[in-house]
């Protein structure tokens, strides 16, 4: 389920090597362009004083025409957008791309459709005895069809929302554009190559679109358009090779090129509890533990497995700590040993945990650091991927394989528990006698011939017998990984739709409101 493509470099190329030819004067320049010599009479100082008020009036009604300033400063507020658009007849070509914007969901009237047409005409008409009566309808139509083509170009290159400003557990870099962008497209002297390049030609935005365009079911048409929004999006470059997790299909790929070297059920962290951003208001307010709402939702990121650790400790987090083990602790002197935990203070063990008494702590104020050692119990299995984020989450094996049964498989506390941890580890090791020692290391047979190849860290069991060494493995190559989060795709000849598992389509939607 491949799912992302990038045209960020071939669009800068376009602009680029359209970006160099010398204008002519501006009154020279729109007299050839429009056909009418009056504009021979051009006066900058009178036209700027219109421009400026027009702008002024313009950036208050739309917020985005303000971000045209510096362009607008380079050219010294003259109209040289419409001068060139004019010049190679792409103004006409811009109308009928806004006009069409609604394949992409969009509605023309965010791109002043209407307004931009009818100026256009009037302009072409070619009324005007001289060319201050001019000045202002110029100065709009110049403002509005740039924002409407910085815009238009926003939109479907970049997408029309920044995922981070909606998502709080979004942590992938997408591209986004700068005023110094907007400068570099205005000043190209044709826009249609660039409008051309625009258009989304990846199978699957063209499968998603054909279906949007195709349905006349509301509900489908909503989905296929906020998957059409994710596309949008500009991701990190992965490379050739890639493992991507797509949380609403609870599966990870791993991609060599157009390759598929593994597919596997993943379990991924639980949705947050409902109402979680009044919850928390009460919680900010009361302090209280039993207020505070639960959210193990699994992040979107990019990052790059660098190191794999055949039979793992588990550092237990503090929010687990305080939810679950704490509690149990309290409730049953034999729950750490059960489980295979250790309990340190003041970073020495105790050897006998037992002999705490728990009613002496509070939950929110727990002295203790929780390590679940390696063996069956552990909840981690036997095989952990880490890969650097600031939410502290891993791919790692499970010693629940029950969960691979489920169909909601939205269980974890928010890493990704995988179906087939060792699969994983051959492929990223890429070599027979690491493969062999991992597998050694996890008591299986060799496949040849047995040869230590990890890093031996130290680690403490409570009991003998499931005494493990935690062994630190490097993958032939830092691998990206991208969790991704989509609800509709392309693949096996069919769009195919997954539940909204996080609620993060009903965000997203929202979100895209304005501009639909």
């Amino acid at each position: 389920m491949k799912t992302f493509t990038s045209f960020f470099i071939p669009l800068l190329a376009v602009i680029f090597f359209l970006n160099f030819n010398k204008k002519p004067e501006i009154g020279q320049q729109l007299a050839i362009s429009l056909g009418s010599s009056i504009y021979n009479d051009f006066d900058t100082t009178a036209y700027d004083l219109v421009f400026k008020k027009e702008f002024k009036l313009l950036s208050e009604k739309y917020i985005n025409v303000s971000k045209l300033n510096n362009y607008y400063q380079e050219v010294n507020n003259q109209p040289r957008f419409i001068a060139s658009c004019f010049e190679d007849k792409s103004l006409d070509s811009l109308i009928k791309y806004l006009a069409k914007s609604t394949a992409h969901g969009f509605n023309p009237k965010v791109f002043h459709f209407e307004e931009i047409t009818a100026l256009t005409a009037r302009l072409k008409a070619n009324d005007y005895k001289n060319v201050s009566e001019n000045y202002e309808l110029l100065a709009r139509l110049d403002i509005l069809a740039s924002d409407a083509f910085t815009r238009y170009t926003r939109y479907l290159k970049f997408g029309a929302v920044n995922p981070k400003d909606i998502f709080t557990r979004y942590y992938i870099a997408v591209k986004q554009p700068d005023s110094t962008f907007n400068a570099c497209l205005l000043k190209a002297p044709a826009i249609l190559d660039t409008l051309t390049v625009l258009q989304h030609k990846s199978p699957q935005y063209k499968s998603l679109q054909h279906a949007y365009l195709s349905s006349r079911n509301d509900s489908l048409k909503k989905i296929l358009l906020v998957n059409m929004e994710r596309l949008r999006w500009v991701m990190p470059s992965a490379g050739e090779k890639f493992i991507q997790v797509n949380i609403p299909d609870f599966r990870l790929f791993y991609f060599c090129g157009s390759d598929t070297l593994i597919s596997m059920k993943v379990c991924v962290g639980e949705k947050r509890d409902l109402n979680y951003d009044e919850q928390q208001k009460i919680f900010a307010r009361t302090g209280d533990l039993d207020d505070k709402p639960q959210n193990k939702e699994t992040p979107l990121l990019f990052s790059q497995i660098k190191k794999l650790y055949t039979n793992p400790v588990w550092n237990i987090p503090e929010s687990i700590v305080q939810e679950e083990i704490y509690p149990m602790a309290r409730r049953s002197s034999r729950y750490l040993m059960r489980k295979n935990i250790a309990v340190f203070r003041n970073n020495k063990r105790i050897e006998n945990p037992a002999t705490i008494k728990w009613y002496k702590y509070n939950r929110d104020k727990i002295p203790f650091l929780f390590v679940q050692q390696p063996g069956t119990n552990n909840s981690l299995g036997r095989l952990k991927f880490i890969f650097p984020n600031s939410s502290s989450v891993y791919l790692h094996d499970t010693n629940f394989k029950q969960g691979f049964k489920l169909t909601n498989r939205a269980i974890s506390h928010g890493c990704i528990r995988l179906e087939k941890p060792l699969e994983l580890a051959r492929l990223l090791v890429e070599d027979s006698l690491k493969y062999d020692s991992i597998r050694s290391e996890l008591n299986l047979k060799p496949l040849k011939v047995f040869v230590a190849t990890g890093k031996k860290t130290k680690s403490i069991a409570t009991d003998k017998e499931e005494e493990r060494s935690t062994f630190q493995f490097v993958p032939k190559a830092e691998t990206p990984i991208l969790i991704t989060y989509f609800t509709a795709w392309f693949q096996n000849n069919k769009i195919q739709y997954r539940p909204d598992v996080y609620g993060m389509d009903e965000k997203l939607w929202l979100a895209m409101k304005k501009f639909r």
